[in-house]
């Protein structure tokens, strides 16, 4: 029986790191347990996985996390600003209308492509965008499956096709991405959070017009043998990792061949898995967990050694977010780093030194006002009525993976953010894209969209646990709380957007997909945004 032990010190470079160390330890007589239990249960799932942790792997906890909000960005002309707290809709907004203008710092649209709706994450490559499905809503539009967005003009982009195999009418979910190295989009099927099975891979040379590679694969007939939730490639194409939800199972598919893909190595590796970042050496994942990161040596498996291992190497968790969506593994200053970022529980982005995997340290954190703990009470005043997401991260992306000069981030609610990250002591955020709302969408006219679908319900309930932690600290006034959309419990509406997909740099326009407003093709204003001559979009 493999059992936690906390070490109740802090010692050496832990204590300037403030990292609290729980250790794995085999017998059945050390048994203190001093984590709060949530913590401790999570910890001990991730660490206890089938014998595979590392003998020195340890779980750090990181209380202490900033509570500031980042710099607040300066609009310029044309713009619209938020009329309250950075990141914020208010409920007077959405049920006046306004929130029907969209919000804009700094950034405006030039075209788009809403269709029926932008799925949950979607993929670009050279001139398209390939936006991500929705089971079963894709299968009851003209073109079913994966759309084909052509944005050789951003001003009108337009639909061209479909991609069919069952893999992409199933339901891509989180699953969708694209590999530039090799030229490559793969997705794996996913109905309803939890998938697997069916995978497909094209070539995307000729962007507009993908072929699928493994049609005498894997389909109707011949399944893969795994399961999903999200995926992605290693950096080099070689392998589709694919990370189901709960239980934390986690496989790697061989597609050195994509026309015969394979799975090579299976394995469990915490109680809940998530999306992932890997190193560029391809050596080292970064797992994300219900409430951290779980870190993988997934060396192993990269240079396909007969019977491979995949050990851990470490956790970090912190009390300050739930649902742990991806990393990003980057070189800052010559020493690697990786930003996280959290889909729940107003976590925001959160930045480490992960030079000793072992013993990392925490840089810094970027919140926007509404996810402050202060204003969790406020936030759900203005989020209620939007469904089950209110204010979080969901994808971000950096300009380019050594030094990078800014971040990228959807937003869910709060739309796409951007910020300038050259100096991690000084990020500020520099511009912002909320779109219009479709306050009238349907089943019937958005199909695709995840958050028409999840508005039957009204209640932000991602929040709930760390709005606990805001009434249980005192940072928060329950009459705060009561608002004019307080009752719509269920049935909600789409008075907002879901942004949930990763966008992307392409000099100074950015290229991202939102749940109900679907495709749009963003413009930076003169001077915001200074493109690096090695501009290279990463999201890990």
């Amino acid at each position: 029986m493999i059992a936690t032990h906390v070490v109740g010190r802090f010692m050496g470079a832990e204590m300037s790191d403030r990292s609290l160390f729980i250790r794995t330890f085999t017998g059945r007589s050390r048994r203190r347990h001093t984590l709060p239990v949530a913590l401790l249960v999570v910890a001990t799932v991730t660490i206890s996985v089938l014998g595979t942790g590392a003998a020195t792997a340890a779980t750090h906890y990181f209380p202490d996390i900033s509570e500031k909000s980042v710099a607040k960005a300066r609009c310029g002309p044309g713009s619209l600003p938020e009329r309250g707290l950075q990141g914020e809709v208010s409920a007077e907004d959405r049920n006046s209308g306004r929130s029907t203008r969209g919000y804009r710092c700094n950034m405006t649209a030039l075209g788009g492509v809403r269709g029926a709706g932008g799925g949950i994450v979607s993929a670009n490559y050279d001139h398209c965008s390939y936006t991500g499905s929705l089971f079963p809503g894709n299968n009851f539009v003209k073109q079913p499956g994966v759309q084909v967005v052509d944005v050789s003009n951003p001003h009108r982009p337009t639909v061209v096709g479909s991609l069919t195999d069952p893999a992409m009418r199933g339901g891509t979910w989180e699953t969708l991405k694209v590999n530039r190295e090799r030229k490559l989009l793969a997705a794996t099927a996913v109905p309803l959070l939890w998938g697997g099975g069916f995978f497909a891979v094209y070539d995307i040379s000729d962007c507009e017009h993908p072929k699928l590679l493994n049609a005498r694969g894997p389909g109707i007939a011949t399944p893969l043998p795994f399961t999903s939730h999200e995926g992605g490639f290693s950096p080099d194409g070689r392998t589709y990792w694919a990370s189901g939800l709960s239980p934390g199972h986690l496989s790697a598919i061989d597609i050195s061949n994509p026309a015969q893909p394979r799975v090579i190595w299976q394995g469990l590796h915490s109680f809940l898995g998530h999306g992932f970042g890997i190193s560029p050496d391809g050596n080292r994942m970064y797992l994300s967990n219900m409430a951290g990161v779980t870190v993988l040596d997934i060396s192993a498996v990269q240079r396909r050694a007969p019977y491979p291992q995949v050990p851990h190497l470490a956790a970090y968790l912190w009390p300050d977010g739930q649902l742990n969506q991806h990393s990003i593994p980057i070189t800052y200053r010559n020493r690697p780093h990786i930003l996280t970022a959290d889909e729940g529980g107003s976590g925001g982005v959160k930045i480490f030194d992960v030079t000793r995997v072992n013993r990392p340290k925490y840089v810094a954190q970027i919140k926007l006002e509404i996810n402050l703990p202060d204003n969790l009470d406020r936030n759900l005043r203005s989020s209620m009525g939007g469904s089950v997401f209110s204010s979080n991260p969901h994808y971000c992306a950096v300009d380019r993976p050594e030094n990078p000069t800014a971040l990228a981030c959807s937003w869910e609610s709060s739309g796409i953010r951007v910020f300038d990250i050259r100096d991690f002591s000084d990020i500020r955020e520099i511009a912002y894209f909320n779109p219009p709302a479709r306050t009238r969408a349907t089943v019937v006219e958005a199909p695709n969209s995840p958050h028409v679908l999840a508005s039957i319900m009204g209640v932000p309930a991602v929040e709930f646990l760390s709005l606990g932690m805001s009434i249980a600290n005192g940072k928060v006034q329950l009459n705060d709380m009561i608002g004019p959309r307080t009752g719509m419990v269920v049935g909600g509406d789409t008075s907002t957007d879901w942004c949930l997909s990763p966008p992307e740099f392409r000099g100074n326009e950015i290229w991202a997909t939102c749940a109900d407003g679907g495709f749009y093709a963003l413009q930076l204003s003169p001077g915001t945004y200074t493109p690096p001559a090695d501009q290279e979009t990463t999201i890990g």
